[in-house]
């Protein structure tokens, strides 16, 4: 079902898709609360541990003493030299942020202020610029393309703004759905990475839930689901819309038409917001006239979330 509807700002040309200006000037959007400390010199620290934590990878082995943790036992080390050995691990100083856009034809929709891609372009720069005052790697990908290459500092912001820009000006033709863009999101990422899904609920509701929970279990991951206040709050009255080439009315003043209605656009982010935080998923609304930040702020949760 397709809803005719535009964004108010569609005389003057704007909402309907991102622009590279407004993505730029989303960097003084990012709230602070919550971002990683770095020392004086710029650097994290990368202190050697024997315990292996989210974000840790090798550094050393060295002989092993009373007290360590038997789990990292290098064992070849140890057989080859007749001595045990154990492993140590370091934190990675450049963390990799990878954010994942469903293009689904959904999104390319709105009624207030601006169409739910724009919305999207908006929160995925978010997470970009974060990521860059956290001194991550930035990539980003869907379905149906090769991925914007990881790469750090504003090189790496401005590569991922720019495939925001392209990716939702326009519904893509080679759209390959959300499921195969988290695949191949699975392949990409090393355990500790970060994850940011910028999703419609209902192209998120079809993604098995398999897959969600092995990006959760080894990732921080955060799902943004994009909502129009049409699909959220219809009014309670018929509503016209274009349903495989023919136009209906709904009769959203029954009561019978609202339940289905909220069935189809509504109850999948309530879904989701239920089961997936169970699966290490942090699940965000926003809706299409919220700040692009919002979903960034600890307060924003999505209906239903714990």
């Amino acid at each position: 079902m397709n809803v005719v509807a535009r964004p108010r700002q569609e005389a003057a040309g704007e909402g309907l898709a991102p622009r590279l200006e407004e993505l730029v000037a989303l960097r003084h959007e990012i709230p602070r609360a919550g971002t990683p400390g770095v020392g004086r010199a710029g650097l994290r620290a990368a202190a050697p541990s024997s315990l292996r934590g989210r974000g840790m990878e090798y550094a050393e082995s060295r002989e092993y003493v009373a007290g360590d943790d038997v789990r990292r036992m290098d064992w070849r080390l140890t057989a080859r030299t007749g001595r045990a050995h154990t492993k140590l691990f370091q934190a990675e100083r450049e963390r990799l942020a990878l954010l994942v856009a469903d293009t689904s034809p959904a999104l390319y929709f709105g009624t207030r202020v601006r169409f739910k891609s724009v919305q999207a372009a908006r929160a995925g720069a978010v997470a970009a610029w974060a990521a860059l005052r956290a001194g991550d790697r930035i990539a980003a990908l869907r379905g149906g393309e090769a991925a914007i290459p990881p790469a750090a500092g504003m090189r790496g912001v401005m590569r991922v703004l720019e495939a925001l820009v392209r990716w939702y000006a326009q519904p893509p033709q080679d759209d390959a759905g959300l499921e195969l863009a988290l695949e191949h999101a699975q392949r990409l990422l090393r355990p500790g990475a970060r994850v940011v899904v910028l999703a419609d609920p209902q192209a998120a509701a079809r993604v098995p839930l398999q897959r969600w929970a092995a990006l959760g279990r080894h990732h921080e991951a955060d799902l943004v689901l994009l909502q129009d206040a049409l699909e959220t709050t219809p009014p309670q009255r018929a509503l016209a819309v274009e349903a495989g080439g023919r136009r209906l009315h709904l009769p959203l003043q029954r009561e019978q038409a609202r339940a289905q209605w909220h069935a189809a656009l509504v109850l999948s982010a309530e879904v989701l917001a239920r089961t997936l935080p169970a699966h290490g998923w942090r699940v965000h609304c926003l809706a299409t006239d919220a700040a692009a930040s919002d979903w960034m702020q600890p307060s924003r949760s999505a209906p239903g979330e714990a």
